[in-house]
Order: structure tokens, then sequence, then C-alpha cells
């Protein structure tokens, strides 16, 4: 009912019905708002068999559940008859979950350490690169300004652009952190609060989305490649997982350790270094994600961890306390983040 009467306060006039396939990619189908009580019913269906990467064991319908709280009007559409999203879990007709979604995977693996007693926090850094386009409109990896890390205008040239975006994620609802120029000319990173897995998995695609869409309103053309120039350093997508157990204290953390780390902590970490080589396959999916493994570049190369190097696989950041947590530093913006949480 609150989504129905914003709808008609706001005018909104089509609704995006979005999900996530195994690939990382943003999907939707448009329903006007005459529609819209159709789709919240979850009435609305896609072919699944057209869909990269479905395994469509049941027939190929799947049926669109939108997730309510995810209803967000977008800033950048016009704003008479304006466009809002919901991002949607999938269904088969006979009301069982298409398990293989990215989502329903992370909700299920989320669940599960739930049950266990825990509850990820996620706080991810997505870097992100601004490049021109040619006369045609298509990307090329070159830029005009020489910024390096944390420098301003006029040497960063991204920098109008960037505060677009941040006030377009604001405008959809983001606590935006900090923004940053990157150590590599035309290299950005903006970083939101921290929340549990699922909301940060659809804050980062959403994110994604945003960012491209803004640079594109800037001539730009922003991509999430991991390593688009080979002679400069590449953009990653640092994961920093904290743990709680369900009374609320820091699984990760214990005051009497030299680095402040619990046993669950120990083990945690242990965990993600024993199974890094699958993690990998699923956290740097394409053939660039391993043009950024070099040394040399700030980017991990072994699997090791530290709480004094910046630099190693897993790193334990200098914050002790509430604050102790542990930031995986190999995934990369290409990655599917639904995924990516799920394996961590």
């Amino acid at each position: 009912e609150e989504i129905l009467q914003m709808v008609e306060e706001e005018d909104v006039e089509f609704i995006r019905l979005q999900f996530t396939d195994m690939f990382g990619a943003i999907k939707n189908i448009a329903v006007t708002a005459r529609e819209l009580p159709r789709a919240l019913d979850n009435r609305c269906m896609i072919n699944g068999e057209q869909v990269a990467g479905m395994d469509m064991e049941k027939g190929s319908d799947l049926y669109l559940s939108p997730i309510l709280d995810t209803f967000a009007i977008l800033p950048w559409r016009p704003q008479q008859g304006k466009v809002a999203r919901m991002i949607c879990d999938l269904y088969f007709p006979d009301g069982t979950p298409y398990k293989n979604s990215p989502r329903y995977i992370l909700e299920n693996v989320a669940g599960k350490a739930q049950d266990e007693g825990y509850t990820c926090y996620i706080d991810p850094e997505c870097e992100f690169f601004l490049f021109h386009t040619d006369d045609n409109g298509n990307p090329t990896t070159v830029t005009h300004e020489q910024a390096g890390y944390l420098d301003i205008s006029p040497l960063d040239l991204g920098e109008n652009a960037r505060r677009d975006m941040i006030l377009t994620l604001e405008d959809m609802g983001f606590e935006i952190i900090s923004s940053h120029h990157e150590i590599a000319p035309a290299q950005h990173e903006i970083d939101f609060h921290y929340d549990e897995a699922m909301i940060t998995a659809d804050n980062l695609m959403t994110f994604k989305m945003v960012v491209k869409t803004i640079a594109k309103r800037h001539g730009l053309h922003a991509t999430f490649m991991p390593k688009p120039k080979s002679e400069t350093y590449g953009s990653g997508m640092h994961i920093n997982l904290s743990l709680y157990k369900n009374d609320g204290t820091n699984a990760l953390y214990n005051a009497e350790d030299e680095n402040g780390l619990s046993q669950e902590g120990y083990y945690f970490i242990g965990g993600l270094m024993k199974h890094m080589k699958a993690i990998t396959c699923i956290t740097n999916p394409t053939i660039n994600s391993y043009k950024r493994f070099v040394p040399g570049y700030e980017a991990p190369v072994y699997i090791a961890w530290s709480a004094t190097n910046r630099s190693p696989l897993i790193r334990i950041p200098a914050s002790k306390g509430e604050g102790t947590r542990a930031e995986l530093r190999s995934p990369d913006p290409t990655a599917n983040p639904y995924l990516v949480l799920a394996v961590c």
C-alpha cells in the first residue's frame, strides 16, 4: 500500500523489476504504474532460458517476486513520469525458489551462518576508472588527467562526475562515507556504509549501475575492469568482513591477543586461506582479473595474511574492539557481489 501510494504521489510511471544473472549483470523488465499491483502480486514472468547462466530444470518460466524495501526512484530519469526500480527474487510457477539465483545463494548461506549464531557485516571498497569515449561514443582507455592518490582538482578531472554520483546515490538512500581519487590516473573510489551481506550485495549492484549511468551523462565511460592499463594500478573490490554473534559481540575480537584476534578470528582467516584457490574462481571471474595479480601494484599475489602489512591477501586493519575485521583484498569489481559474499 505504501509503494502504491508513493507511486501515485511521486508521479512514477514506470517500475523496473530487476534481478542479477549468474555473471553479475543487471537484468530487468519494466511495467507501467497501472500494472504495478500485478507485479506486487508476483505475477510478472520472464523466460529464464534466454538469461545467460540459467539452469532451467523445471521449465523456462520464472516469476519475479519484488523485494518491497528495495523500491527506489531513479533520480536521473525524467521528473515527470518518473522511473523506479525494485530488486526481485526468482520463483518457479509452483512457488519454489529458483535456487541457482545468485541472490538466493547468498540468502541461503547467510541463513546458515545465522543458524550457527553469526551475522556477517560487509564494508566494500569498490574502485573504478573514468575514461573518455571516442567520436562514436565507444569506450577508450584515454584520459587527460595525471592525478594520483588523494589529489584534488584541477589535477582530478573526475571530481564533478564523482560528486554527482555521490548525490545520486544519496538520493537513492545510500550513506556515503567518503570518496577520493585513487593511485592511477582516472581511478576513483567511493565508499558507502557497511551493512548485512544481502543489503550490501544489493547496494553494490545499484552502485555500479549509478556510477556507469552518471559517468555517461558527463561524457565519460566508467569501467570496473580490474586492469584496463598494464602500466599502472588496477581496480579492486576490497571486502571488509565483520562477524558478530547473536548477542551483539564481535566474534573476531579478543583484547588479550597480540593481534586483537579471537580464536574464531584466526579460524575465519584460516578458512579463507584454505579455500582461496576455489574462492578466487568467484571473486576474480575474468581473464583480465589475473592481469591485476602482478607484483608492484599493491594487488595480492600470495596466499598470506598480516596485521601490519597493508598489501597481503588478507589484512587485519588497525582498529580494534568493535572495529576488528578482516579485509580480503583479492576480489575485483567484475565479480558478482552476491556470489563473492556467499563464498566468503
